[in-house]
């Protein structure tokens, strides 16, 4: 694997202070979020030093029921020749849901969500990265998430879950130590259980970030210092394995650069300072000089699948693995368009999931959009002022995202102007003036504004 060393994650409001910073080997950009034509100059010049630069993609969906997205596919396949990369990153998670598999409402949940640990979900994932890996020009390596909900009836543990599914497709891992620590407080899931199971000999790289607990919940922010436990996590993994690359990420509220430099240095006296263990017994054990075992296959018990997945009949795919069926993908749907839609459009929660922690998922999903829309139009936070956020989390309530940011954007502000908001006459204008700009039509009218009202009390809006 590639030795990447100890890196930091790009970002265009650190751009000149990760340029600045010393004894940084290589950076990690959200694919989203750059064009292959035209790069930043920043990562430009990063990569005339010899930086390693590697795309971090967030809306795959791999975990998804659907087939993934060839455009997408493709795009990212172009970002990583353009990065000259060694390697691309994803998510196990699904970030939408629903449409013609479904019969539903297609949702876009805006954020990673977990997929359910089950052999259905799986067998999905297990296709869709093969489908990946085909279309990439270079190795797929796979983050595991944090996450505030758990799946009611998971058949495995994380550690299975992972170990099979670099087993059937080869596939690296990207292990986030963050979001063990987050899966700890939120799930009761123990890191070093989790470790132990896992095939580290796979790891392509390690995610180091922060975040902050509030009213017994972990939030995985990447706005705030890395905490302790997640440095003894780190610390954990290092003292099992020798990581090819570790990653400091933030992504909000950037600090100074003496910040950022003081804890790329934790992370490195963290890595120095792990002692490695000469034997441990298990599929992610170091054992004497270096070598590692295969890691052992979980076996798919016989007869004690669930009721809708004993209905289903099992194929195999080329290399004798269970292969998705059409069934088996519409099951994974119908299960993941009923969480999201609990999430993000008001429906009732699904049998045995927590309603609590559902609403914290949901207060978060809406929190989020608001912020990413404030970033990818700043306009409308500063023609609302401190009425954006409160307008923008009434607007998310009762309409789900459905086609991206900039979309949700245009569709918050149309709303606000079919109510006649808001009531100040030149915020009125303002936002008028943006919405036409962007919206390449007229502003709407009085029948639009009625028309508008229709579509929406028939669910169509």
């Amino acid at each position: 694997m590639t030795k990447l060393g100890v890196g930091i994650g790009w970002r265009p409001e650190i751009a000149g202070a990760v340029e600045g910073l010393t004894g940084v080997d290589w950076v990690e950009v959200v694919a989203e979020n750059i064009c292959a034509g035209h790069l930043p100059d920043s990562l430009e010049r990063l990569r005339a030093r010899g930086v390693t630069v590697v795309p971090h993609g967030v809306s795959l969906g791999l975990g998804g029921a659907d087939r993934p997205d060839a455009g997408r596919l493709a795009a990212l396949a172009e970002k990583a020749e353009a990065l000259g990369a060694p390697l691309v990153t994803e998510h196990i998670a699904f970030v939408r849901a629903g449409g013609p598999l479904t019969a539903t409402p297609l949702l876009e949940a805006g954020h990673l969500l977990p997929v359910p640990r089950t052999w259905d979900a799986l067998d999905v994932l297990c296709e869709n990265v093969r489908i990946a890996q085909d279309a990439l020009p270079v190795p797929l390596a796979l983050e595991n998430i944090a996450a505030l909900v758990s799946w009611p009836g998971e058949e495995l543990t994380e550690g299975q879950f992972l170990s099979e599914l670099v087993e059937r497709t080869g596939v690296r891992l990207l292990i986030d130590v963050a979001n063990l620590h987050t899966n700890r407080v939120n799930r009761g899931e123990d890191p070093a259980e989790a470790l132990s199971s896992l095939p580290v000999e796979a790891i392509a790289y390690v995610h180091v970030a922060g975040g902050l607990e509030r009213d017994g919940v972990w939030h995985d922010t990447h706005a705030h210092p890395v905490p302790r436990p997640v440095l003894d996590i780190l610390a954990d993994l290092a003292s099992r394995v020798s990581p090819p690359g570790v990653l400091l990420e933030r992504d909000d509220h950037f600090p100074p650069a003496e910040e950022l430099a003081a804890e790329l240095s934790s992370i490195r006296t963290t890595l120095a300072a792990a002692r490695p263990r000469p034997l441990l017994i298990g599929a992610g054990a170091r054992v004497s000089g270096g070598a590692m075992p295969k890691p052992k296959q979980t076996p798919r018990p016989s007869g004690i699948r669930t009721a809708t997945a004993a209905s289903a009949p099992e194929t195999s795919d080329s290399l004798g693995s269970p292969a998705a069926t059409g069934v088996v993908r519409q099951r994974v749907g119908v299960a993941e368009a009923a969480l999201l839609s609990a999430l993000v459009a008001g429906t009732p929660a699904p049998e045995g999931f927590d309603v609590r922690r559902l609403g914290v998922q949901s207060r978060a999903l809406a929190a989020k959009r608001a912020d990413v829309v404030a970033k990818v139009a700043p306009e409308l936070p500063e023609i609302l002022g401190d009425g954006y956020r409160p307008a923008f989390l009434a607007y998310a309530r009762s309409r789900p995202m459905t086609d991206g940011y900039r979309h949700d954007a245009l569709d918050f502000v149309e709303g606000l102007l079919v109510a006649g908001r808001p009531e100040d006459a030149e915020a009125r204008r303002r936002l008028t003036a943006w919405w036409r700009e962007r919206a390449g039509v007229r502003p709407p009218g009085p029948a639009a504004r009625f028309a508008h009202r229709v579509r929406t009390a028939l669910g169509r809006g």
